[in-house]
């Protein structure tokens, strides 16, 4: 096997596949990437057995042929080499030798013979959802997946692919993200899936702002096509809780707020919560809202937003990162905070299709 590939391009290719590599790993060929020179392509994948991505670049090929390298110190040398042109010779015991400008590095690889293969999506339901709404919906939800592996059902996102509609759902049980967009696929196609968190991280990474994103879904696995990039994963097994319960009904009290100015207030008062109860406190009077935190053992912090509020005087407790988290994934110029009560989940909305539930906390004085 040998092929010549400009620096960039190649650390490129490897760039968009190496995060799917295991650190941690029993099977060391699971710590290397797959290489295949033919027709002047190289393609690389990688696999955890759980997610796999494929992609290729261009490479002027002199002998076809396939090797597995280790990923995180091939990128590593890539990264230095002196020279923007890049020779790679693999014998046939898998010894790659690279060589750039006057720098000559050789590597040890195993056979490719021994790298499992991505699964086949033959048979599967397959959807074409355009990128950049795919994207934006991932990003307004993705920050609310839970870390918790004791409830391994919400170490995803849940899709929910029916009536003509994408709805994309997170949550860790103190707060619920949800968006959804317009979808067009037969009836037969209706099914609900859990999109593990690693899978749902890479396709952000692939995804762009113009174009299709093709899914396919078979029973335990999915994958993702952008471009020449293909993206595979299981599914996570289980039954995702029923979210359409939490979601609170009509509200007493919706008030317009600045997005940006919330935003910034929230994170400045932030700073004077104290860690025992890790909360900013809103307090609603007339046409504004005064952003309240305090630590006994530092002191406190206050900050007043201006808002078109009417209603009776309230205050609620929020913990404060996950507050922030939705205002920084949005874009829009103002959101509407929609209350019941004090001791009732807030809930943000947007004009368009987004809702965020938060759970409020013990309001401390």
């Amino acid at each position: 096997m040998k092929f010549s590939i400009s620096k960039d391009v190649f650390l490129e290719g490897l760039q968009k596949v190496q995060h799917v590599v295991s650190s941690r790993t029993t099977l060391p060929i699971l710590s290397n990437v797959l290489l295949v020179a033919k027709e002047n392509r190289l393609v690389f994948t990688t696999t955890d057995l759980d997610v796999g991505i494929t992609g290729s670049v261009e490479a002027t090929v002199t002998q076809e042929g396939a090797t597995t390298l280790p990923a995180k110190r091939l990128v590593s040398i890539v990264k230095e080499l002196p020279s923007s042109e890049v020779e790679v010779t693999v014998d046939s015991k898998n010894y790659a030798t690279i060589k750039s400008g006057p720098s000559t590095f050789k590597i040890i690889g195993l056979s490719d013979s021994e790298f499992p293969p991505l699964p086949d999506f033959a048979e599967a339901k397959s959807f074409k959802i355009p990128q950049q709404e795919f994207k934006n919906g991932l990003k307004k939800t993705s920050f609310a997946i839970s870390t918790d592996e004791t409830r391994y059902v919400l170490n995803g996102i849940f899709a929910s692919f029916r009536e003509g509609k994408l709805a994309l759902v997170a949550t860790d049980g103190r707060r619920l993200a949800m968006a959804d967009m317009d979808l067009e696929f037969p009836a037969s196609h209706e099914t609900d899936v859990i999109i593990p968190s690693k899978a749902v991280s890479e396709i952000q990474r692939l995804l762009g702002d113009s174009g299709e994103v093709e899914v396919k879904l078979s029973d335990s696995q999915i994958s993702f096509t952008v471009g020449d990039t293909f993206l595979a994963s299981k599914l996570i097994e289980g039954n995702y809780p029923n979210y359409r319960q939490v979601i609170p009904g009509d509200s007493n009290e919706r008030v317009t707020i600045s997005r940006e100015a919330l935003l910034e207030t929230v994170r400045r008062v932030s700073l004077l919560s104290s860690d025992k109860s890790n909360s900013v406190k809103l307090v609603f009077s007339e046409n504004q809202i005064e952003v309240t935190a305090n630590s006994p053992d530092v002191g406190e912090a206050q900050e007043t937003i201006e808002v078109g509020y009417t209603g009776p005087d309230m205050q609620i407790a929020f913990n404060p990162a996950f507050l922030q988290a939705p205002l920084q994934a949005l874009d829009t110029e103002n959101v509407y905070l929609d209350l019941i009560d004090e001791m009732s989940p807030g809930v943000l909305r947007i004009d368009g299709s987004f809702l965020y539930v938060l759970m409020p906390m013990r309001v401390t004085n």
